[in-house]
C-alpha cells in the first residue's frame, strides 16, 4: 500500500483537472473548473498559497512548467479558448502572454525540452495544434498545424532532445559526428478524438519552420486521451479502455 507523502487542500471551488510540480518539486500549480489557477509553495511539507490567478473565463484543463533556465514560466489553457503564460516578476505572479486564436477549447499544453528553445505546444478541440515560440526579444510567434486531428486534439508530448543512444552511452557525445546531437530534430506526438496518434517533425528545409506529419498510428478504437514520450524512444498512450506502449524506430 502506498501512502501519500503530503496532502494539499487547495480550496478550489470546483473540480481540479490538473496539478503540476515545477522543475525543483517545491512549487505546485493546480487548475480547476472554478476558472482559476493556484500556485503553492510546498517546501518542508507545508503549503503556502502564493498566487491565485483568475484570468480564465472557463474551466482550466491543463498546466505545464517551463525549464527554470527560462524563469520557470507556467502555461495554462482552458475551455475559454485561451492559452496564458504566467511568470513571477518582482515577487508577484502575472500574465506575460495570452494566445486567443483557437476556435474552441484548448485542452493541453506542453513545453518543449529546453534545448529546443522556449517553445510551447497547444492542442485544441478545433482540431489544430499551435506551437508558440519566444525569441530573444521575448516576443511570441505562433505556428499552426491545421487539421491535426479532425475531431479535436486531446494531448501532446515532446520527444527528448537527443537520441536514446546518447543517454545510455554518454561517451558517444564526445566521439559522434551525428548532427542530431548538435542540431536535434524537433518532434512531438499528439493524440486525438479521431482515435489516431500522430508524430510531428519540424521541417526547416525551406528556410521557414514548418511542422509536418511524420507518422500516424491507428491502434486505438476510441479517443486517445493522453500521450507521454519516454526518454528511450518509446511513448505511451491511453483511452478509456486501454493503455499502449509504442516503440519508435527508423526516425531520421
Amino acid at each position: 500500500m502506498v501512502s501519500g507523502i503530503q496532502a494539499i487542500d487547495t480550496n478550489h471551488e470546483d473540480m481540479i483537472h490538473d496539478a503540476q510540480l515545477d522543475y525543483y518539486g517545491t512549487t505546485l500549480a493546480t487548475a480547476s473548473s472554478d476558472h482559476s489557477v493556484k500556485i503553492f509553495d510546498i517546501r518542508n511539507k507545508k503549503q503556502v498559497l502564493i498566487a491565485h490567478l483568475r484570468e480564465h473565463q472557463g474551466p482550466v484543463w491543463s498546466l505545464s512548467w517551463s525549464h527554470p533556465m527560462y524563469g520557470s514560466l507556467l502555461a495554462s489553457c482552458g475551455y475559454d479558448r485561451k492559452v496564458i503564460i504566467w511568470q513571477q516578476i518582482s515577487g508577484r505572479w502575472g500574465k506575460v502572454f495570452e494566445y486567443c486564436e483557437h476556435a474552441s477549447s484548448v485542452n493541453c499544453v506542453c513545453w518543449a525540452p529546453h534545448s529546443y528553445g522556449l517553445m510551447l505546444a497547444c492542442g485544441s478541440s478545433d482540431g489544430t495544434i499551435s506551437i508558440l515560440v519566444s525569441d530573444e526579444t521575448q516576443s511570441w510567434r505562433a505556428f499552426r498545424i491545421s487539421d491535426a486531428h479532425s475531431v479535436g486534439v486531446n494531448s501532446v508530448s515532446w520527444a527528448p532532445s537527443i537520441d536514446a543512444e546518447f543517454i545510455f552511452n554518454p561517451s558517444l557525445v564526445t566521439t559522434t559526428t551525428n548532427s542530431s546531437l548538435h542540431h536535434p530534430i524537433k518532434r512531438f506526438v499528439s493524440g486525438g478524438c479521431d482515435s489516431l496518434i500522430k508524430i510531428w517533425r519540424e521541417d526547416v528545409s525551406s528556410g521557414n519552420p514548418e511542422w509536418v506529419e511524420e507518422t500516424r498510428l491507428d491502434g486505438h478504437t476510441d479517443w486517445v486521451r493522453d500521450v507521454a514520450w519516454c526518454q528511450v524512444s518509446y511513448f505511451t498512450s491511453t483511452n478509456r479502455f486501454m493503455w499502449s506502449r509504442w516503440a519508435i524506430n527508423n526516425l531520421a
